[in-house]
């Protein structure tokens, strides 16, 4: 599992900046940006990790949160494929006995998986605390 710092510089680098690059976008310290990696942002200061979250279109607190492994993924897009599978066959996907349509059927998919991968990540930083830092 990656670091925080070892997350942000993965980023930094899927986004196609550099540090050298973020400096300049961001308005942030080259140094300063190294040191956020290096430390896995301890000490960083909020306002520097808002302006190089907004430099990479990322929120904060994606930052914080636990990396999923893939066998985390796959338990997720396994559970979603059953429950949305559990959905459809007891009509559960109905308003006023009228099925849903599928925009909104996808809207409760999209929901659905925002949940389990939220209760996954909260598990993980909970139960497993050390392996997350």
């Amino acid at each position: 599992m990656l670091s925080r710092g070892e997350y942000l510089s993965k980023i930094i680098e899927e986004k196609g900046f550099n540090v050298m690059s973020l400096s300049k976008a961001s308005g942030v310290a080259y140094t300063t940006i190294r040191s956020m990696i290096e430390r896995d942002l301890a000490n960083a200061s909020i306002d520097n990790v808002l302006k190089i979250c907004a430099i990479l279109g990322i929120k904060a607190e994606s930052l914080n949160k636990p990396e999923l492994s893939a066998k985390e993924e796959r338990d997720i897009a396994e559970d979603l494929a059953r429950m949305i599978g559990e959905l459809e066959t007891n009509e559960a996907l109905a308003f006023h006995g009228e099925p849903m349509d599928d925009e909104t059927k996808e809207l409760m998919k999209i929901s659905l998986e925002n949940s389990l991968r939220l209760a996954k990540q909260v598990a993980k930083k909970k139960f497993n605390p050390n392996k997350n830092k």
